[in-house]
């Protein structure tokens, strides 16, 4: 089977509905020449079809007739979630893995909470979206987010649960219909901004985040527009407190890898030299990481039967991830904030079946967070009016041989940790660290110097143990092409997203 043939029908095909009845209701869409340019135009929308009632909801009121055949999208993020963490997630697997896509090569571009999320939202990388640590919401461009060109497409918007760190309790987050934000973010008993009124609601953060978009998808029960739900679990970010029922609950015994064991750690940058985190406390993490998602993989299972009982499971696409990873004691770090594939890679999962995304397959294509708003604009045959530094993901033609990513030393950080950009190959990765710290206004400062360097090969060493830029010459250089990655990150770097 081809790669088209995998993704089921053309985006022409999808968005005009071309196997349901006429309605003669005109929306927008988006349709590609054979050029591959974008082209707005306008067109006479069938009417889907009616769903039918599973069985065991057949005596619930009819939801109401969709006249737009655009697809809702439910976006689902997690907090710290690294990759190996299948196991607490067995009914989402079965669901999105299953039956839909698993991105086996997705990144952060910035693991780091609020840059990462600015990412997601404006599909830019961190540098260009300005969002560079976790105090200063208020650098993004509020113009260039998904949610406002989605609303202003005549989607519904709702958000549930974390948006962005240090966001004004009281503020309403920009181009949402409707939300329940949580800031600061805690596991119980949380506080939130109740769209305008800000109170404490008791209970587990994931469950009560989970009822209020159940609230908000049940409501299209009466309402024909598509709808976008951006839910933000606080899971599985330390200090870990799992639901009172999981508190408790055994988790596989892990045995570690080669990264958590590294005896020599000469060829890594100075402030990881001294990092001295054990295996058991990665151990320990895991464990605790490991519960607070069981509860998250419980609010996944209530989504789709929410979206059956509805009849919208096949025409919601549905994206589930995490805002970055998280290093167990990998080269003795607990943390996020460094360029290893622990701490970068995240889970990656979508499902649509009605765009063709409906049978397990993996797609091991270089993808970022930066992909994730054209992807969305995209399903829903909108032409984005903003720069992306990204591309949809539905269309297999866009591939790319090298994915940026980038951290800024910040106030969090009491100990020098450096600034740090890295390019990342299908075979290999490059990364230099700069002399560069963030200001109190969020703002890089420094020389920007270079002082130190690293290149892994990524199928010889997966678990970066060695790197090849220690005492190397000139020559060993050249013979890995570092001349040539030293040109290709500078350029990433100063990327503008045109």
């Amino acid at each position: 089977m081809t790669e088209g043939q995998r993704r089921g029908p053309g985006r022409r095909a999808l968005i005009a509905g071309a196997a349901v009845a006429a309605t003669g209701a005109a929306v927008p869409l988006v349709l590609r020449e054979s050029e591959g340019s974008p082209v707005a135009t306008t067109r006479t929308t069938p009417r889907p079809a009616a769903p039918v009632a599973s069985r065991a909801t057949s005596l619930a009121p009819s939801p109401a007739a969709r006249r737009d055949a655009r697809p809702n999208i439910l976006f689902v993020l997690t907090d710290d979630q690294p990759k190996d963490t299948d196991w607490a997630l067995p009914q989402t697997l079965d669901w999105l893995a299953g039956h839909g896509t698993t991105f086996g090569r997705a990144h952060a571009n910035t693991p780091l909470c609020a840059p990462s999320r600015a990412s997601i939202m404006s599909g830019r990388y961190a540098h260009n979206h300005g969002v560079l640590d976790t105090r200063h919401p208020e650098h993004l461009d509020q113009r260039t987010v998904v949610q406002r060109q989605l609303q202003e497409a005549g989607y519904r918007t709702g958000l549930f649960g974390k948006y962005l760190n240090f966001w004004p309790t009281g503020d309403a987050p920009p181009h949402f219909d409707e939300w329940l934000l949580q800031e600061p973010v805690r596991y119980y008993d949380g506080h939130y901004n109740d769209n305008g009124t800000v109170r404490n609601i008791p209970g587990y953060n994931t469950t009560v985040i989970k009822d209020r978009a159940l609230d908000f998808i049940e409501r299209s029960r009466d309402d024909g527009r598509p709808w976008f739900a951006y839910v933000a679990t606080r899971a599985a970010h330390e200090v870990n407190i799992a639901e009172r029922k999981y508190a408790h609950t055994r988790v596989p015994d892990w045995k570690g890898r080669p990264s958590v064991f590294e005896s020599g750690k000469a060829d890594k940058p100075p402030f990881l030299r001294r990092a001295g985190h054990t295996f058991a406390e990665g151990s320990a993490l895991r464990a605790r990481q490991l519960r607070t998602l069981l509860s998250v993989d419980d609010a996944m299972r209530d989504f789709r039967d929410k979206l059956r009982e509805l009849g919208q499971l096949e025409n919601t696409l549905v994206l589930f991830t995490s805002d970055h990873g998280l290093c167990w004691g990998d080269h003795g770090w607990l943390r996020k904030s460094v360029p290893y594939r622990p701490s970068l890679e995240v889970p990656f999962l979508a499902s649509w079946p009605a765009g063709g995304l409906h049978t397990a397959r993996t797609d091991d294509r270089l993808v970022g967070h930066v992909d994730i708003a054209p992807t969305f604009l995209d399903a829903a045959g909108i032409t984005p009016d903003t720069p992306h530094d990204g591309h949809s993901l539905l269309d297999p033609g866009n591939d790319r041989t090298h994915l940026l990513a980038e951290w800024w030393w910040n106030r969090q950080d009491k100990k020098p940790i450096h600034t740090w950009a890295s390019l990342i190959g299908k075979t290999a990765q490059y990364t230099e660290y700069y002399r560069t710290r963030l200001g109190p206004d969020g703002r890089p400062h420094g020389t920007g110097q270079t002082l130190f360097r690293e290149y892994y090969d990524l199928r010889a060493d997966p678990y970066q143990l060695q790197n090849r830029l220690h005492a190397a010459t000139n020559v060993d250089e050249q013979r890995l092409g570092v001349p040539a990655l030293e040109k290709q990150l500078a350029k990433a770097r100063l990327s503008d997203g045109n």
